[in-house]
């Protein structure tokens, strides 16, 4: 299958990387290649651009995709969670720009075999963003207690019926393995009200998104990986963060809120002690939202939020 994945916020984006041509940038979810293609034109030949992903896919078809650049652009398959590692095998010691694009690509969930999407038929269980990980879908829904079930689906899912839910998952595993997304599905949609069913979209969509986020750590290791990021970042430099639901964009928000006024100090306090010094600046206050022409043109936009952090020299500001 071809691997199909339409860039969301592309122009807003890549309009605030604020590209230099010889600057050094890192996509950190290369996917099909897409915002990295609009990186990679504007690149000389002093630019460089490092793509990270750890889908064997993605890394496959945006190496295709950027062929004509290849002289600029060196592509590592690894998870953007260890930037701090690639960077120094790398040899970068800093970055003029970083793109993180989250969440799940439309040919992964396209892709019916790879076990992401609730709206395919009977496949087997997986949701691995890298395929050469040993645990899937299945050892979480089959392996996990019916506590831990409970926990991810109501943090991760935010699913208000989180306990009910596992507790058929966990009755429903005592007769037999639940062996592919259908099952699951129809195990949701038997512990969801159906009155809530036809007002609250799909019934196993909160389950679905809870799995894959603890399946691949991706709260954990977006939280662990921003401060790094903006570490790497040059003067002036900038981090652009998309994310698709409202727990990513937390992390994001406060992450970049803290990068911003590190302080610590007691709000009576006339001057700041503590020593904690600023990073730099958010520059989006309020997060970037797909427009209308391309929440039409792409559904899959209509959640993403685009988040900026810009890299400053500076003093500790008492805020």
């Amino acid at each position: 299958m071809e691997f199909k994945h339409t860039s969301v916020l592309l122009e807003a984006s890549i309009s605030h990387l604020a590209i230099r041509p010889n600057g050094i940038y890192v996509d950190g979810t290369l996917g099909g290649g897409g915002h990295s293609l609009h990186i990679a034109e504007r690149l000389t030949d002093g630019g460089r651009l490092i793509g990270i992903d750890r889908d064997e896919d993605a890394i496959r078809a945006a190496s295709e995709r950027l062929a004509p650049f290849a002289d600029n652009i060196t592509i590592v398959k690894d998870n953007y969670g260890n930037f701090a590692e690639i960077m120094k095998s790398l040899q970068i010691s800093g970055t003029d720009g970083i793109l993180l694009d989250l969440g799940v690509s439309s040919f992964q969930l396209d892709t019916p075999e790879r076990g992401f999407s609730y709206m395919t038929t009977d496949v087997l269980l997986d949701m691995r963003m890298d395929r050469q990980e040993s645990q899937t879908a299945w050892d979480i829904i089959n392996g996990y207690s019916e506590q831990d079930l409970f926990r991810i689906i109501r943090d991760y899912g935010e699913d208000k019926f989180a306990k009910n839910i596992a507790r058929h998952i966990v009755r429903a595993r005592q007769d037999k393995p639940i062996e592919t997304t259908g099952e699951l599905v129809r195990l949701t949609q038997a512990a969801i009200p159906m009155k809530i069913q036809k007002t609250a979209g799909h019934p196993a969509k909160r389950t679905f998104q809870a799995v894959r986020i603890e399946l691949n750590q991706e709260l954990t290791i977006l939280e662990e990986v921003i401060d790094d990021m903006i570490n790497s970042l040059n003067p002036g430099g900038r981090l652009c963060i998309i994310t698709f639901h409202s727990l990513e964009d937390r992390i994001v928000k406060l992450r970049f809120r803290e990068a911003q006024n590190p302080c610590t100090c007691p709000k009576d306090f006339p001057v700041c002690i503590c020593g904690k010094v600023s990073k730099g600046k958010v520059i989006t206050r309020k997060p970037i939202l797909p427009t209308e022409e391309e929440m039409e043109r792409n559904p899959r936009a209509k959640s993403a939020r685009l988040r900026v952090f810009e890299k400053q020299r500076g003093v500790a500001l008492k805020q």
